[in-house]
């Protein structure tokens, strides 16, 4: 039962803290009154059961306490008039709260977002905080993801949260010049919070499609809003594409298959089809395609191929030598290894992969010995390959791969 709780929550619980911000205009405030609505659900589902409309229960038990909350402040400062406003819009909304606004500019979800990507915050800050309020992600999720210390992680969101409630952020979108200014940290965040979901950090499932889905619909607003910005499009793209494999990526029973293995049959072709249909409008005018349309663009050349082997791998290093150049990383470079291993042979990629033993970055990455033990393999070095898949399976925290990294060791012997 704490399993399906955690789920619902998973799912609501982006909606709720959006919700609760528009009410009592402070994230801080806003989460911890989730929060509690999340702990009474924990108390009393196992004994009544999970309503058929869980997000509805949890935003009518945080409105309680939204109401004792305001109602406090209010004592304490009468002369805060908003805070006696935002009471009596609260005491005569509607109790069923469960439906959520579905044009852009009123999505309270949008509007958190770019709460979270302001920019009195710090980058990183910003996509702390909008993966934890709108991820529903824990601090360590969140840490792996940015391969960097949990106590860092942890730090940066208090003090997001402290600096938006000093600065009294307005909970709206931006408009004109300052939207625009603000896309990018936007949709860095968003395409972050669609990776947990295609490739979860930790945990027991290799896939969270929930997370996936808020973030394409978090990315077609966005499109939306702003159908003039490439960039915007490119990401779009990017994320129906290589969301359209996500059947493909698990067995029935949740095992992941990787993409040399996965039926491609099961690809979604619609996804596939509005992918490259955004990849098209993703082409900056004069100068060709940008970060995400770049990588949108790797992730079309293996959407037109019927296998792994008919894949247009040299198309592909060379799509990630652009990437390398515009948006260098360590990530980017392990992913160009990979390319030019399938292009050019797995001495080329071992080639490129190498530097990357000694960055920092890296050194808890688990799929930087993953993929050197991919080309091990295939060079015959099977005993490198067996120490280096041991040493990834020890360093992931996902069970279902490291289920597959310890398979994979035992497949080459010793």
């Amino acid at each position: 039962m704490n399993a399906s709780i955690e789920a619902v929550w998973r799912i609501e619980s982006a909606t709720l803290i959006a919700r609760l911000t528009r009410l009592v205009g402070d994230v801080g405030v806003a989460e911890d009154l989730a929060q509690d609505a999340f702990v009474t659900a924990m108390e009393k589902w196992p004994r009544s059961g999970i309503p058929d409309n869980p997000g509805a229960w949890l935003m009518t038990a945080a409105k309680r306490r939204a109401i004792d909350h305001l109602r406090r402040a209010r004592r304490l400062d009468r002369k805060h008039e908003e805070l006696g406003h935002a009471l009596t819009e609260l005491e005569q909304t509607p109790p069923d709260l469960d439906t959520a606004l579905d044009d852009s500019i009123g999505d309270d979800v949008l509007r958190l977002m770019f709460i979270a990507c302001h920019p009195v915050l710090s980058a990183e800050a910003r996509v702390a905080l909008t993966l934890r309020l709108l991820g529903g992600l824990t601090t360590e999720e969140i840490a792996r993801a940015f391969l960097v210390p949990v106590p860092t992680i942890a730090q940066r969101i208090v003090r997001a949260k402290r600096t938006l409630a000093e600065a009294r952020v307005p909970f709206e979108l931006p408009r004109g010049g300052e939207l625009t200014s603000r896309l990018d940290g936007v949709l860095e965040v968003v395409y972050l919070v669609f990776n947990e979901g295609y490739s979860a950090t930790s945990g027991q499932d290799w896939t969270r499609p929930t997370l996936c889905d808020e973030a394409l619909r978090l990315g077609r607003i966005l499109a939306g809003l702003m159908p003039d910005e490439p960039e915007v499009h490119g990401l779009v793209a990017l994320m129906e594409l290589q969301a359209s494999r996500l059947r493909a990526r698990v067995t029935s029973s949740g095992e992941p298959i990787l993409l040399a293995d996965q039926d491609r049959a099961r690809w979604d072709r619609l996804l596939i089809h509005r992918g490259l249909a955004s990849l098209d409008r993703a082409i900056h005018p004069g100068s060709g395609l940008g970060n995400y349309g770049l990588q949108a663009a790797i992730a079309g050349c293996h959407a037109r191929a019927s296998s792994i082997e008919e894949t247009d791998w040299t198309r592909i290093a060379a799509l990630y030598d652009g990437l390398a150049q515009i948006a260098p990383s360590p990530v980017i470079e392990l992913n160009r290894a990979v390319a030019y291993a399938q292009a050019f042979g797995p001495a080329a990629g071992l080639e490129i992969l190498e530097p990357l033993r000694s960055d920092p970055a890296l050194r808890s990455y688990h799929l930087l010995p993953a993929v050197r033990a991919d080309f091990l393999t295939r060079l015959g070095r099977r005993e490198e390959a067996r120490t280096e898949l041991e040493v990834a399976a020890g360093l992931t925290s996902n069970e279902k791969e490291r289920n597959l990294l310890e398979e994979r060791a035992s497949r080459l012997g010793g």
